[in-house]
């Protein structure tokens, strides 16, 4: 007997706790509706998405508008890039990190103690080396570090993994300070990767840039499920064209290149970040990232006012304060390093519900209440 009841529970419990979900990256102010006819149907993206498959009950016309969308937001070279609808932030990672391999065997990969896990999970999983850079108190990669350790192998060359946008205080590593360290010990052997998950799509579109292809990396990395937002995780992943045709194979089944990390690929992600980028528009999701911005001022000034001190990286839409409660980490899903916790303003989070966060916040204050 099907369990009716079990689903009605479990989209109820949903239902309630995505209305206080503001410690993790997931945009909530979507409406795919227009699209549920897709999944009635066996789509699959198999294979490059630029070139044609005999597997051909895809979605890639639309995903190609995507990639092209993403290409000139991060100013890639018009004649050199390319990319494909990752399952997720990690993927993007992990295909920069392989391409870096192909590229440079025996390089060494640098990335801050603030990297993202997925960083270091991949780098096992390529068996490369690497080394870790210690981060200033707001996550940033300290500079000096990263010149003395790169000094001592010099002879190797440098794959740079840069954060724009750390997992805990969205703090940016400045690419321009990375390509200064490795100008100042002649490494012309060298590649950079902007893992950009979250803060690459709402910075460049707010003109916040100095990260993409224009200044210097050789990738970048989204996530499209947190800016733009989708009811599935999902990303983008762009590259330099020359590099991705070093590792692509002709596979006769499916009558393409194999040059994606997984062979089946999510077909009706690209239609998500599709609808989206045309019903917004870059006008419409510049608002979404001006209002987040906001609200994420005016999260930090009334935490302030109640006595507690929260801060952001500037232009930053996530919100770093003292741990709260165990109580108030569970109802508001709070994620918390150590003795911080977080808030991340994304769109889809009203202002009614930051002041229901405050309110629990400065009741607890006055409580005295510890975790």
């Amino acid at each position: 007997m099907f369990d009716h009841k079990k689903l009605k529970d479990f989209y109820h419990a949903v239902q309630e706790k995505s209305a206080s979900y503001i410690g993790y990256p997931c945009a909530s102010d979507f409406d795919y509706s227009e699209l549920y006819p897709f999944l009635q149907y066996p789509l699959n993206n198999v294979g490059d998405p630029f070139l044609p498959s005999s597997s051909d009950l895809n979605s890639h016309v639309f995903e190609r508008e995507v990639l092209s969308f993403f290409a000139r937001l991060f100013k890639a070279p018009p004649d050199n890039w390319w990319g494909y609808v990752t399952n997720g932030g990690s993927e993007g990672n992990l295909y920069a990190l392989y391409l870096a391999r192909e590229l440079y065997p025996d390089g060494m990969v640098y990335y801050s103690e603030a990297t993202h896990y997925s960083a270091q999970k991949n780098i096992s999983l390529l068996n490369m080396q690497s080394i870790v850079i210690r981060a200033d108190e707001k996550g940033e990669m300290n500079y000096e570090d990263l010149k003395e350790t790169i000094q001592s192998h010099r002879h190797q060359p440098a794959i740079i993994f840069a954060n724009i946008g750390t997992t805990m205080t969205e703090a940016r590593d400045d690419i321009s300070k990375i390509q200064a360290v490795l100008k100042c010990y002649a490494i012309k052997n060298a590649y950079i990767h902007c893992d950009a998950a979250l803060a690459g799509t709402y910075l460049s579109l707010s003109g916040f840039s100095g990260f993409d292809f224009e200044h210097g990396c050789d990738s970048i990395a989204i996530s499209g499920h947190k800016f733009i937002g989708s009811p599935v995780p999902c990303g983008v992943i762009l590259v330099k064209k020359q590099y991705r045709d070093r590792i692509g194979r002709s596979i006769p089944y499916i009558g393409t290149l194999d040059t994606t990390i997984s062979g089946s690929r999510n077909a009706i992600a690209p239609l998500f970040l599709w609808y989206a980028i045309k019903n917004y528009g870059k006008k419409g999701l510049l608002k979404r990232a001006e209002e987040s911005l906001a609200n994420a001022a005016f999260l930090v000034r009334e935490l302030n006012r109640i006595g507690v001190p929260a801060w952001r990286n500037e232009n930053a839409i996530t919100v770093i304060f003292p741990r709260p409660s165990s109580k108030i980490c569970s109802k508001w899903s709070l994620a918390t390093n150590e003795n911080t916790a977080h808030v991340i303003c994304m769109p889809g989070i009203k202002q009614q519900t930051l002041h229901m966060f405050l309110e629990d916040i400065a009741n607890e204050t006055k409580a005295g209440t510890h975790r």
